[in-house]
């Protein structure tokens, strides 16, 4: 066997949600970063992926992210999309490009935001900065006219007196996109330890982010892939507290949500 430039992790477990010859889609847990790192050198994701398919992968090379075609924060779990090919690398490098592939997450908030449905168009820049409570520098980001186009669309899922429940797209894919920019229209994500105060980061046993669905056309077969991942079973008792449906159990609003980029 070739040498592997990621060492294997076989004690990091996700969940497949679709495998074919060219494209993996799996399940990150909270918690776990998803490529190797300072303080995180074994035991990302892409650890996992590898102790699975570590010739493939590694056939992928640097060049290509060794087939991770993008990126969850830390905290956030959810879906990941992972080329096994690098034909379908380049093929869905392109269509995030021009953004064909659509990226959906729920989030809990600290309430609803004034429309029941939007677009966050606020340009983002990142900074290194310090969170409470950790005095190592983080890569973070923040509202600013010099940052770099950046666009959010939400609906409100459902609502109570004590937040809300949102779907949000995220047309860009920037750092904590979605964080920061539910946070700008007073809407922050609920275990936010990054940008919330104290009563946010304590209202969540974790960041309460999820990616659940993730959908684009196959660039080998052409075919529509609709994948989803279910609501995580570490914030079922968040919802239950706060009086919000499972978005799993529910029927869809819709089943497209477009809404129409202005704002």
């Amino acid at each position: 066997m070739a040498q592997l430039s990621v060492e294997p992790n076989e004690q990091i477990t996700f969940k497949v949600r679709h495998k074919d010859d060219h494209l993996l889609v799996v399940g990150k847990p909270s918690g776990i970063v998803t490529t190797p790192g300072k303080g995180h050198d074994r035991n990302s994701l892409l650890n996992g992926l590898f102790a699975q398919h570590g010739e493939r992968l590694q056939q992928m090379g640097k060049s290509r992210d060794f087939g991770l075609l993008h990126r969850l924060d830390r905290a956030t779990s959810g879906l990941v999309l992972v080329a096994l090919s690098r034909e379908c690398y380049d093929g869905l490098r392109e269509a995030f490009e021009t953004r064909a592939v659509a990226k959906y997450y729920w989030a809990v908030v600290k309430q609803a935001p004034k429309k029941p449905a939007g677009v966050i168009n606020r340009p983002l820049l990142e900074f290194t900065g310090k969170v409470a409570g950790d005095a190592r520098p983080k890569k973070l980001a923040k509202v600013a006219a010099s940052g770099k186009p950046s666009v959010t669309a939400y609906r409100v899922l459902a609502a109570s007196a004590s937040g809300a429940l949102l779907e949000c797209r995220a047309v860009t894919g920037r750092l904590h996109q979605i964080r920061v920019h539910l946070e700008s229209i007073g809407c922050p994500v609920l275990g936010d330890d990054f940008y919330g105060p104290t009563s946010i980061r304590d209202a969540a046993p974790r960041l309460a982010l999820h990616a659940h669905r993730i959908v684009l056309k196959h660039p080998i077969t052409g075919e529509r892939i609709d994948v989803r991942s279910p609501w995580p079973a570490d914030l079922r008792a968040l919802l239950k507290r706060m009086g919000l449906p499972r978005p799993d159990e529910q029927p869809p609003k819709n089943d497209d949500p477009e809404p129409a980029l202005e704002g």
